[in-house]
């Protein structure tokens, strides 16, 4: 029986780090420098002239109007440079 809630405890324990992410959200505002479509990566230039690599995920809200967005002011959300949300300013 000791064995058992031991193997218990350890699993559910286990299962709890590996869904704990860090959760952080980097807001990015600026204008959107480039997109490349191949590589699903997009440039946004901030108003420090700081240039920020972002890739696009499947997952990405308003990924499908990106190519329309070069040249514009732009909002994107990511987590550890994985977009997950983009949108026009």
């Amino acid at each position: 029986m000791k064995k058992f809630l031991a193997l218990a405890a350890v699993t559910v324990l286990s299962v709890h780090v590996a869904h704990a992410g860090c959760g952080k959200v980097v807001t990015t505002e600026g204008k959107l420098k480039s997109f490349n479509a191949e590589s699903k990566t997009l440039s946004v230039e901030s108003a420090d002239a700081k240039v920020v690599t972002i890739t696009l995920t499947p997952s990405t809200k308003g990924a499908d109007l990106v190519a329309g967005l070069v040249g514009k002011a732009v909002k994107v959300d990511a987590e550890h440079n994985k977009a997950t949300a983009i949108a026009a300013k």
